[in-house]
């Protein structure tokens, strides 16, 4: 292992572990707060859109938010690094609350139109593009090293609790006052992450520096190579939009046309989705519990393996029950990979460059294979649930065998 691989210790390591500590409380306080205001603006959006114009018209508004993030994240990464990750998260939150407060006025006093909706899409996705680098960034400056796998469970819980509560409270805001109210709630929410956001103590960075002893740079291109020298990180970037691509396209698209197919309708389509997110929070409550999971880098790229004979017999189960023990062990498995790549991203990484290393990893997920979505949907239409799954499968047990030939990878460890 070169001396770039070293971890960084980020100074002391807290007295508590990361779930009795009010630091981290308070971030996680923060971050359920605006993943909830999250699920609530996009519930308010896509009724608001569909009301005010034609399908076609809402899918539009719906992706409006997507270019900009893509094109816009690895920039964002950049900056996340240069000027903090807590003043990007606090200004990203601000803004997002100031603009969803006003499109919510904008109800109350008359009906807008498709015009305000299409702007207030394209405002989250530049916010989004300097907003997801800086949220993957803050944990190292929030507490220990050592305490960065179970603040990685605790995120997951707070994203899986964010999807349970916020869907329905952004369409019971709707129900009982029109999109005004539903965005109304969602800027509210992200008001209430300011504060918790601004009592944060932040570590910082010792003396600037990386691992190496030498001053970090802030330029992309030296965030970039810092992943590409880097033994664990290069091949765990390849993992993960391997998985990503395998993976993303059949629980969005291929699964509701699977449950269309098998006569399970949407409710059928929720409690599969039920049991996927089951098993993935029973996934991080694991790694937030127990702090680490001993050989990280080979469960990662077993689980990964797991998961995908899981995703491709999916499309061969005919019963709903079959159907939802199947995405709990989905969830489980891919949950629990996830997880890992996220934990091990956040503790192999150099805090000095992680807002960079956050801003590649997620430009796949979040930027990039949304795109893959309509392929999906066509490739169903031409070829039929199974293969499709099935090639979605392989692509994510790629993910897995890549994982396992990259030694260092391999035998990656989690702190302990």
């Amino acid at each position: 292992m070169t001396v770039t691989d070293a971890p960084l210790t980020g100074g002391p390591a807290p007295e508590k572990p990361a779930h009795r500590d009010g630091n981290v409380l308070r971030w996680l306080g923060a971050y359920g707060a605006s993943m909830i205001g999250d699920n609530i603006y996009y519930v308010a959006l896509s009724w608001a859109a569909v009301q005010s114009g034609s399908p076609s018209q809402a899918g539009l508004v719906m992706a409006a938010s997507a270019a900009p993030r893509a094109l816009l994240m690895l920039g964002g990464g950049v900056i996340a690094d240069r000027l903090g990750p807590r003043r990007i998260v606090i200004a990203g939150d601000a803004v997002r609350s100031a603009a969803v407060l006003g499109v919510a006025g904008l109800f109350l006093a008359t009906q807008p139109g498709l015009w305000p909706l299409t702007f207030l899409g394209l405002v989250f996705g530049v916010v989004d593009a300097l907003f997801l680098p800086a949220v993957g960034a803050l944990p190292a400056r929030v507490t220990g090293r050592d305490q960065l796998a179970r603040v990685q469970g605790m995120r997951g819980l707070a994203v899986r609790l964010a999807n349970v509560v916020g869907a329905p409270l952004g369409g019971l805001g709707v129900a009982l006052g029109g999109p005004a109210a539903a965005f109304g709630a969602a800027g509210l929410l992200f008001a209430i992450s300011l504060p918790l956001l601004m009592s944060l103590r932040i570590r910082d960075l010792p003396d600037d520096h990386s691992k190496s002893g030498a001053p970090a740079r802030s330029g992309l291109a030296d965030g970039l190579r810092h992943i590409r020298r880097h033994s664990v990180l290069a091949p765990l970037v390849v993992v993960i939009a391997l998985s990503d691509l395998g993976f993303v396209g059949p629980l969005n698209v291929g699964l509701t046309l699977l449950a269309d197919q098998r006569g399970w309708g949407a409710s059928g389509m929720g409690s599969v989705l039920a049991g996927f997110g089951v098993g993935a929070g029973a996934s991080s409550l694991l790694l937030a519990v127990r702090g680490r999971v001993p050989r990280a880098g080979l469960v990662l790229a077993a689980t990964m393996g797991g998961g995908a004979v899981a995703i491709g017999a999916l499309a061969f189960v005919a019963h709903l029950a079959a159907a939802v023990a199947v995405a709990l062990v989905i969830g489980l498995l891919a949950g629990l990979s996830g997880t890992l790549c996220g934990a091990l991203t956040q503790t192999h990484a150099d805090p000095a460059y992680l807002g960079r290393v956050t801003a590649v990893t997620s430009l796949s997920s979040l930027g990039l294979v949304p795109l893959t979505m309509p392929l999906t949907g066509a490739a169903v239409g031409q070829w039929g649930t199974g293969p499709v799954f099935v090639a979605s499968a392989a692509i994510c047990a790629l993910a897995g065998v890549y994982g396992l030939c990259r030694t260092p990878l391999r035998r990656a460890e989690l702190p302990d």
